[in-house]
């Protein structure tokens, strides 16, 4: 008898939820801390649909989770990210699209699955998918309003990282395509205007799925995981991690152009997220999650080394001077998913926080790391036996400017209990126990990455128009 493999990515709590639901009132263990009002929403992939073909993590359909918090309560509810590719299989009843380890269906649109992260930007929360448009999404009700394309002027793919200044409120966004000149660098303003998008000329494409800013300072990073279509014809995959060739990371000004972006090159390595950067005298300072190489994808190179797939934090000087790079790892243990405190993206930071990597072939995450990177030091957060978690998405209290002061906030699933659980820890006191656990009715499977809408963020869109 024969058995059919079970795809991992469809199974335990990878495995998708079938119900949108609205639960009014949930179970709180603990206290939720009085200063923290808002709504924390999570992006992830869940499939409509029984999917065609071999199964990828990053092909399931948007479904975003939000649990809204106030006066020691706290309601929860799901929706699908309603993207054309949702509403056409929704109308079919049934998957139309295979995923990214099947062969190209030069005879369908490209489709946008808005399953990977969410931005909050001039009163308007956006779910992110890298390869389209942006969709704007209504909150609290997480209903999806539609494509948002700035008035027409929306000329590339829209990043799933956008990095938002904290003190000039601009928003940086770039799009990596195909075809030359393989990438586009825009900046829309406080007010939500896209005023500029410049061309980046690329030696070929790439997957660039992360970059970083600095208070003057936009910092490209590429990589050598690479798109070429002719490798299909020797029976190699369009994308590969090609081990023998550099990585390059361009510095260019913030509203500069491809004239004025400096490349410095580095051993090759991959980069999934970034967790900040910032200026230091002649330096550019860049902190994020590096691998030797990535299979994530199935890449067959056989070159890769036992490392590959294995995230950990580096730092990078960048010297604008003497054109030098320094670069050094800063920790030793697996770690993805970096996130700061907001309020300090593109500024010197002393904490960072990533998830901290599980022993197992699958993408699981144990625990928090919180990372003081000025007295280099770090304290971890267990979540306890069998239970596993996601991105830890820093709240800062509203009543402190002290940058390590708030709150930790994530999805956490029990294996035992097969329950989800919003965990709220304490940011200056990781090593302790959650000081509140919000039970939610039903299972969250694992996802990408979550945002923070302050109580004054849901107020200020709820007093605006519709898109």
């Amino acid at each position: 008898m024969t058995t059919t493999a079970v795809n991992p990515y469809l199974d335990g709590n990878f495995a998708p939820v079938k119900a949108e639901i609205t639960t009014e009132t949930l179970k709180v263990i603990g206290e939720i801390p009085p200063t923290l009002s808002g709504m924390f929403v999570r992006n992830g992939p869940n499939p409509h649909w029984q999917p065609i073909g071999q199964y990828h993590w990053f092909d399931g359909d948007g479904m975003l989770h939000g649990v809204r918090i106030g006066h020691n309560q706290a309601s929860y509810r799901n929706r699908y990210v309603r993207t054309q590719r949702w509403q056409r299989e929704n109308q079919a009843g049934k998957a139309i699209w295979t995923g990214l380890m099947e062969p190209p269906q030069p005879e369908l649109p490209s489709h946008n699955t808005g399953n990977t992260a969410l931005i909050w930007h001039a009163g308007q929360l956006f779910a992110l998918w890298e390869g389209g448009a942006p969709h704007a999404i209504k909150v609290p009700e997480l209903d999806t309003i539609g494509e948002y394309i700035y008035n027409g002027k929306l000329a590339s793919a829209f990043t799933a990282h956008p990095k938002v200044d904290p003190i000039t409120g601009e928003m940086m966004f770039f799009g990596y395509s195909f075809a030359p000149p393989y990438l586009h660098y825009s900046v829309v303003s406080v007010t939500g205007e896209l005023v500029s998008t410049v061309p980046i000329d690329l030696p070929m494409s790439v997957m660039m799925h992360d970059f970083a800013i600095t208070e003057n300072y936009t910092i490209f990073m590429d990589l050598p995981l690479t798109f070429n279509p002719e490798r299909i014809q020797t029976g190699k995959p369009m994308l590969m991690f090609e081990s023998d060739r550099s990585s390059r990371f361009g510095i260019l000004p913030r509203h500069g152009n491809n004239s004025n972006i400096r490349w410095f090159e580095t051993p090759s390595c991959y980069i999934f997220h970034t967790l900040n950067a910032y200026e230091d005298q002649d330096e550019v300072v860049l902190i994020a999650c590096r691998m030797s190489s990535t299979t994530v994808l199935g890449s067959p190179d056989a070159k890769l080394d036992s490392q590959a797939d294995t995230p950990r934090l580096h730092r990078w000087r960048f010297n604008l001077t003497t054109g030098k790079v320094a670069e050094e790892m800063l920790d030793d243990v697996a770690s993805e998913f970096p996130r700061i405190n907001e309020n300090f993206l593109g500024q010197p930071n002393q904490y960072g926080y990533t998830g901290k990597m599980a022993k197992s072939s699958l993408p699981l995450f144990d625990g928090i790391i919180k990372y003081d990177f000025r007295n280099g030091k770090s304290q971890t957060h267990e979540y306890g036996r069998e239970r596993y978690g996601g991105e830890p998405v820093f709240v800062p209290n509203p009543s402190s400017t002290a940058e390590d002061d708030g709150w930790l906030v994530t999805y956490v699933y029990d294996t035992a209990e097969d329950c989800s659980e919003l965990v709220i820890i304490n940011a200056q006191d990781v090593t302790s126990e959650a000081i509140a656990r919000i039970l939610i009715p039903q299972r969250i499977p694992y996802g990408f990455h979550g945002a923070w809408i302050s109580e004054e963020q849901l107020n200020f869109r709820s007093l605006s128009t519709d898109l």
